[in-house]
């Protein structure tokens, strides 16, 4: 591409900097802002750069929060006793979105995948057997991607956290095997997670 104007270009290789977004895309957006009036566009860059100077992460369950605890952990209305664990910030939104889930959550950080170097250690697991010892839950549902991955990670967790008298589970694989939680349906998130499975059988199917 060739720019007119260095600010136009410095623009545009700012947003294709962001995941999905092209050198095309960028320009659209650049030339859209361009388009707007100054207020606009301001309320627009401080917007972003207030969220990323005051975002906090949940320290219970590492979720994004504007406070300490996350809105979802500070309800009282909410399971306390049921915790779903998931792999990211993106997967607790699509969980919600499908309504069907009343519980507390665990953002794991990603998961166990040796060839990507990420590890138990690199991940927010120790954080979640120490809720386990210091808080009265019940069931463990994993909502974790359905790969060999998420398949590892459930095997190593559900192995670790063995001896504690708590039911734990699975969601069901009515999600494609390989596929991820973020861009499954809503109807098929809420059917796997209403029909989630023990673990222990979930282990042996994948074997």
């Amino acid at each position: 591409m060739v720019f007119s104007s260095s600010l136009l270009e410095n623009a545009v290789n700012e947003f294709a900097k962001l995941p999905g977004i092209g050198k095309k895309t960028a320009l659209r957006l650049v030339l859209h802002l361009i388009k707007q009036d100054s207020a606009e566009v301001n309320q627009f860059s401080e917007t972003i750069a207030r969220m990323r100077e005051e975002i906090k992460f949940c320290s219970r369950c590492h979720n994004i929060s504007d406070a300490e605890l996350c809105n979802i952990c500070s309800n009282t209305g909410r399971k306390q006793e049921i915790l779903c664990v998931v792999e990211t910030i993106r997967d607790v939104i699509a969980i919600e979105s499908t309504q069907q889930f009343n519980g507390i959550y665990h953002v794991l950080g990603g998961i166990i995948s040796p060839l990507d170097g990420v590890g138990p250690e690199q991940l927010n697991i120790d954080s979640l057997t120490q809720r386990i010892q210091k808080e009265d839950i019940s069931e463990i549902i994993f909502a974790l991607n359905p790969n060999i991955q998420g398949d590892t990670t459930v095997y190593y967790i559900s192995k670790k956290l063995k001896g504690n008298r708590i039911k734990i589970t699975t969601i069901a694989r009515g999600i494609a095997f390989g596929g991820e939680l973020e861009y499954a349906d809503e109807m098929t998130l809420a059917k796997s997670i209403s029909n989630r499975i023990p673990v222990e059988n979930y282990i042996s199917e994948g074997n």
